[in-house]
């Protein structure tokens, strides 16, 4: 994929996302979409995603972010621009 197809985003999620495996379904949807990028909790208790890939993909990462697993409760969705590397695959960080 060239880089002209390919968009990067940082979505800060907030609600009850830590402790209801967020990271980890996020992980597993965004290996599924073929994202790159990482998830990880935040200590002010959001969660944050980085997700790069096809546009496609990393719009309906997005959207599955607003639901997560099912014990998640997301309040927010901030998004922004990434524009910063990203490595390749999708990890949950520390």
């Amino acid at each position: 994929m060239s880089a002209s197809t390919r968009q990067a985003l940082r979505c800060l999620v907030a609600g009850r996302v830590q402790g209801v495996y967020y990271r980890a379904a996020t992980a597993e949807e965004a290996v599924r979409l073929a994202l790159d990028g990482w998830v990880k909790n935040l200590a002010d208790g959001r969660v944050e995603v980085v997700a790069a890939g096809e546009p496609a993909s990393v719009a309906a990462l997005v959207r599955w972010l607003w639901k997560g697993p099912p014990a998640a409760r997301v309040d927010a969705v901030h998004i922004e621009e990434w524009t910063s590397g990203v490595p390749s695959g999708f990890v949950v960080a520390k």
